[in-house]
């Protein structure tokens, strides 16, 4: 029987070996670690290929989050409107902040903001204690932003794009991160743009919020043990920051080997009763995650199993199923969409160096499933 890992990250290190271990090793013999020369070029790369002004590297992707959230002004009692179908850390970022997530459900098709929801929660609850909107560009696909950024000036809401699953993804020809006020990516190994540990990003063209958010990310800090406001200790270090610049030069060519891994899923699939994920007109979607959905969806993931072949669910519990978010007040039924494909969603093996031979084992396994 065939072994199907659902990612393996060293696959990808060889591939690179020689540029990664070189650019680790220049950080070693020049012993500084933290904010120099290496962050400061990334941060430069970066910007350009999101098509934005600025970028700061910061610990993570949630800290990504929480400091474009507190740069915004988001303060203790506000609310902060997202998603319920979302990974845990977003909701973490905006308590981080000492605000309250509010929840609306999700366009189907896409598992991301849906724009008319949005304006129907505004339009019948709108207080100024609503300071912040973070659209989740969830698996790879970009929400539907025009429609989202326009609820949001309308509204004078700041918008926050959770880019963390989307590195190098597309709306209308621009790349997510550069379109709200802020975008915030996560650079956690199994992204499409991964370290080797943990690490985040924000992009804008504020040159305000910038200088916000590197304040921030360094205690603070306006100059060297200088501090004008309260800061955090959140800084993209020196080595991830090195082996990131080696594998930015690889990312627009392993998105799109994952597109085309995309595309073998969804002819090899086409006639399983399986639903492949959409790409709309308006999107180039990068693939983080391949998400299909089936009625069967615990039956199919043990079949597999069985046959040799992982696979993940992202994410099996809306987030006002967490005990950790009971506080929310929300019951069952809440947000039925969200909470329908939550049983129904399961997510296949994708990553640049995988096999067509595997996608078509794990292909041929779903058919005999079927």
């Amino acid at each position: 029987m065939i072994e199907i890992p659902f990612i393996d990250l060293s696959r990808q290190y060889l591939t690179i070996k020689e540029e990664i271990d070189k650019a680790i090793s220049k950080v070693l013999n020049k012993s500084w670690f933290i904010l120099g020369e290496e962050l400061s070029a990334f941060e430069g790369e970066f910007a350009k290929y999101c098509g934005a002004k600025y970028a700061i590297g910061v610990g993570s992707g949630t800290e990504a989050l929480h400091l474009a959230l507190i740069a915004c002004g988001v303060k203790i009692g506000d609310r902060v409107i997202t998603v319920p179908n979302t990974a845990v850390a977003t909701i973490s970022a905006i308590r981080f902040a000492n605000a309250k997530p509010i929840l609306i459900d999700i366009d189907e098709d896409t598992y991301t903001m849906s724009p008319g929801r949005l304006e129907a929660y505004l339009k019948k609850h709108r207080t100024k204690k609503i300071k912040a909107v973070i659209p989740v560009h969830l698996y790879g696909h970009p929400a539907d932003m025009e429609p989202i950024s326009k609820i949001t000036r309308k509204y004078e809401l700041k918008l926050i794009e959770d880019a963390c699953q989307a590195h190098g993804a597309e709306y209308k020809g621009k790349k997510v991160g550069s379109i709200g006020d802020l975008g915030c990516f996560s650079f956690y190994p199994t992204k499409n743009l991964g370290a080797y540990g943990d690490g985040g990003i924000v992009v804008t063209d504020n040159e305000e919020l910038a200088i916000k958010i590197r304040m921030l990310r360094n205690y603070g800090e306006k100059t060297k043990n200088y501090s004008v406001i309260d800061g955090f200790n959140s800084r993209l270090d020196e080595l991830q920051a090195a082996i990131l610049r080696i594998k930015m030069n690889y990312l627009t060519q392993w998105n799109e080997k994952r597109r085309n891994l995309a595309a073998l899923y969804n002819s090899l699939l086409r006639d399983t009763g399986v639903k492949t994920p959409v790409e709309k007109s308006y999107a180039k979607h990068v693939y983080h995650l391949y998400v299909i959905r089936t009625h069967k969806r615990d039956e199919l993931r043990e079949w597999l199993r069985s046959r040799g072949v992982a696979s993940h669910i992202h994410y099996p519990l809306p987030i006002h199923f967490h005990p950790a978010h009971k506080d929310l007040n929300y019951i069952k039924g809440s947000f039925p969409i969200a909470e329908k494909i939550s049983t129904e969603i399961l997510s296949l093996a994708i990553f640049p160096e995988q096999d067509d031979c595997q996608i078509e084992y794990i292909c041929k396994a779903i058919k005999e499933f079927s």
